[in-house]
């Protein structure tokens, strides 16, 4: 469905005007090599965080934080894998999965279904995923969950058919080294916050696709960073 070889910086376009190269190494690590990273914002230096740290909650969602404290640092709370999920005609499809609370993958030989993703046949991780309510961006359903397929509520579950269409995303890389995300149940909006409010504590949700300009409170992009690159200057959580 789809290779976790390593690609070409120079060949790899991820649905956007640009192609990803070498300047930000944190951007190819995220949407390839399965590495996890922080989400930046690109406006205050916020980071995306689950509401809920726990590997047992699946009806919470995501937030804005703006200081990385040890209880959520310990939980691995602040980072998350871009993890490829096949693809939407030649656009390729991304999982936002939370490393907090995440399962360690079965015994081998155990049945499951989703042990295998990945064409090495290795087990994977149970992982919690960006889930989209079905209804959103409504203003009465416009929020996510953080969740395995199996366990959100209802109106979290696969729209179309398939079971894991609420969770699936393209990726836009932008112009300025970030990148926004557009669930594919929802095309014309985008991963943003409640009232269009960057700030602490924001409540994630989707928000219509309006227009702006990157740092404004519509266009919502993120920088993906490294865990040891966290504290880069200009792409620095607050304290």
């Amino acid at each position: 469905m789809y290779t976790q070889e390593r690609t070409a910086m120079a060949n790899l376009v991820v649905g956007g005007p640009v192609a990803v190269n070498s300047y930000d190494n944190a951007i190819v690590a995220a949407l390839v090599e399965n590495r996890p990273v922080m989400l930046v914002h690109a406006f205050n230096g916020g980071y995306l965080r689950p509401a809920e740290l726990a590997a047992s909650s699946h009806d919470k969602g995501v937030k804005l934080a703006t200081a990385l404290d040890p209880a959520t640092k310990e939980a691995q709370g602040h980072l998350w894998h871009v993890t490829p999920g096949g693809f939407f005609g030649q656009r390729p499809l991304y999982f936002i999965e939370s490393a907090a609370g995440q399962v360690a993958p079965p015994a081998a030989g155990a049945a499951d279904a989703d042990a295998g993703r990945g064409d090495d046949g290795a087990p994977k991780p149970q992982r919690r995923r960006v889930t989209v309510h079905q209804d959103a961006p409504q203003s009465t359903a416009d929020t996510l969950q953080v969740g395995l397929p199996s366990k959100v509520a209802d109106k979290w579950r696969g729209k179309n058919g398939a079971t894991e269409d609420t969770q699936l995303w393209v990726v836009t890389v932008t112009p300025w080294g970030g990148i926004t995300f557009v669930p594919i149940t929802h095309p014309d909006a985008i991963l943003g916050f409640k009232d269009h409010a960057v700030a602490k504590d924001s409540e994630a949700r989707l928000t219509y696709n309006w227009g702006g300009d990157f740092t404004g409170t519509v266009i919502n992009t993120f920088y993906p960073r490294l865990p040891n690159e966290w504290d880069v200057p200009y792409h620095h959580v607050f304290t």
